[in-house]
């Protein structure tokens, strides 16, 4: 099942796509998609409703963010093989986890705002998992078991902000703008291995990353399983899992950063397409 949010910017509604691929409005059955609504309890449900018979939605929406809000908003730095040697790193012994602020959600057909001050805007396409139940001390067998949903993630990244400020890697990551999310949610059930996805992330047309979740260094339910040894992951939580080769910053000759009207594209398969506009 496809689910999303469409409508205003802060008036969203919850909704899905039908099998013929139309918008339906799914507001008579479930809150807005955040925290408890995107439970494997509340999915559940939801998958049972036979969508024909609810109201479609007229015209071409603008579509929200996949999630209104985040409990957290958890990501794995360096999880692909490629992707670390470009950057010239060390494979982690485990997974690096670090924080984006839940206020840089954000819409998939919206815009990179660049921040004040700031000329090292980069993309990051990534695979996102919504934790759908509490997750503690959970196995590597059973934590694909804790999963929701699946999404498409930009982790868009200021380089100079994450790299020379000091501290965290946080102060990179989190303005406004820089999580877009969606287009929607596709439930676990319609992923049969998220091991093997294709993923990829345009500029102005031209492809800049280009791969496959199998070059993670660890996997979906490693991740899982890692994180809830140090912590208790909540329903809602979402993970980025990391993001291929490609990025601007690993550009050679030169470092490659996003300017004002530039138009980017990132994709995961089975997962849907984003297209954000940079914003001066």
């Amino acid at each position: 099942m496809k689910l999303l949010r469409f409508g205003p910017e802060g008036n969203e509604k919850p909704g899905c796509i039908d099998a013929d691929g139309n918008l339906r409005d799914l507001s008579r059955y479930t809150g807005d998609f955040s925290g408890g609504t995107v439970s494997l309890a509340n999915i559940t449900k939801l998958k049972s409703i036979d969508t024909s018979t609810l109201p479609l939605v007229a015209g071409k929406p603008r579509i929200g963010c996949a999630l209104a809000d985040v409990p957290n908003f958890f990501c794995i730095g360096l999880n692909y093989a490629k992707h670390a040697a470009e950057t010239g790193s060390t494979l982690p012994p485990e997974p690096l986890i670090f924080n984006k602020a839940t206020s840089a959600l954000s819409a998939p057909f919206d815009i990179i705002q660049i921040p004040q001050g700031s000329s090292h805007v980069d993309w990051e396409v990534e695979l996102g998992v919504v934790i759908g139940k509490e997750a503690s001390y959970v196995s590597e067998a059973d934590a694909l078991d804790y999963i929701a949903a699946y999404c498409t993630i930009n982790d868009v990244s200021e380089r100079e902000f994450q790299k020379n400020r000091g501290g965290q890697w946080v102060k990179g990551k989190s303005a406004p703008t820089f999580g877009p999310v969606g287009p929607y949610l596709v439930t676990a059930d319609e992923i049969a291995d998220p091991q093997n996805l294709d993923l990829s992330c345009s500029v102005n047309g031209g492809i800049q990353q280009s791969s496959n979740t199998s070059d993670m260094i660890f996997t979906v339910a490693q991740i899982i399983s890692s994180l809830s040894q140090y912590f208790t992951l909540r329903v809602g939580d979402i993970i980025a899992t990391g993001t291929p080769e490609g990025v601007g910053a690993g550009k050679k000759p030169a470092p490659q950063f996003l300017q004002a009207g530039d138009i980017v594209e990132a994709k995961v398969q089975g997962l849907g397409q984003q297209r954000l506009t940079v914003q001066g």
